[in-house]
């Protein structure tokens, strides 16, 4: 289904203006919400022994094995505009995460993988790497949910709240995204109408979910790409940052990055202890350049 379209039509019926719905929508992006008791046909696996293709040891990091976190039949999830997910196959996602989170910065991207299986290989249920290693596992199902920028998000969350508790929330947002909030508003007169509209047609869904496939990268994680990339300019000779404007030049650089990167997948680890997330650049993953990805595992204090 063409889901910005029918955004578009819902709104053009409430009689917004075209050019304001072009500017929401690309902020607007959709997400693939996975859980085991969202109903529907199974999309996939948390858990247990993946199928991985005749012959494929099972992925580690030197001698130790990667645990496997899940995986999903990318032909049966819902189609989402502007996320270049195979259209089959099956992804399967790997992570040391307690090696993954202590790796940080450093660049080490061993403790994670992804694993593509295209549809027409043979595959096989793998062998156990050590007894007792795999967890239970259970299948899940699928619903869309809509995702919007902290700038946007932080003002619908605001909608319900008294002056005082706007104000906090505003202050949650760096100078720079609360000039980009208050451009948004400028631009967009019906920016509530069309916060509404997608919340009708994408309920927020407030149950606990096993993993969000897509929309935006992680605040924190798009800030430590921001860091690492401009350090890494900064190192080349290719920029000097004062160090009074090195906070600035961070959030611009993240903003910037935030339209350039997307959610592979997000979820939660060790019973919400650890977080574990996978991002990707749009242009590798519509090329299929899934060892691109990048992961970061944050530990929930």
């Amino acid at each position: 289904m063409d889901q910005q379209g029918r955004f578009r039509r819902a709104a053009l019926e409430l009689g917004i203006p075209d050019d304001e719905i072009s500017r929401f929508t690309s902020h607007l992006r959709l997400s693939i919400r996975l859980g085991g008791s969202s109903g529907g046909a199974p999309v996939g696996q948390f858990g247990g022994l993946p199928r991985l293709p005749v012959g494929t040891d099972w992925p580690t990091a030197g001698a130790s094995p990667l645990a496997f976190i899940f995986s999903v039949d990318c032909a049966a999830l819902p189609r989402v505009d502007d996320f270049g997910l195979p259209a089959d196959g099956s992804l399967l996602f790997f992570l040391n995460h307690e090696e993954d989170h202590l790796a940080g910065g450093t660049g080490d991207r061993s403790y994670a993988r992804v694993v593509y299986v295209p549809a027409d290989t043979a595959t096989e249920v793998a062998e156990e790497p050590r007894p007792g290693y795999v967890g239970k596992q259970y299948d899940v199902s699928a619903t869309l949910g809509v995702e919007l920028p902290p700038w946007i998000a932080a003002h619908d969350d605001d909608d319900d709240d008294d002056e005082d508790e706007d104000d906090e929330d505003e202050d949650d947002l760096s100078p720079f995204q609360q000039q980009v909030a208050r451009d948004l508003e400028r631009d967009l007169p019906h920016l509530e109408e069309l916060l509404a509209l997608a919340d009708d047609l994408w309920p927020p869904d407030e149950g606990l979910a096993s993993a969000d496939i897509g929309g935006y990268a992680d605040d924190e994680v798009i800030r430590s790409i921001a860091e690492q990339t401009l350090a890494g300019r900064e190192q080349a000779g290719e920029i000097v940052i004062p160090m009074a404007q090195w906070y600035s030049h961070v959030e611009r650089e993240k903003h910037r990055l935030t339209s350039e990167w997307v959610s592979l997948a997000r979820f939660p680890l060790d019973d919400g202890f650890y977080y574990g997330s996978f991002v990707i650049r749009h242009d590798d993953l519509a090329a299929g350049r899934l060892d691109g990805a990048l992961s970061v595992t944050e530990f929930s204090e």
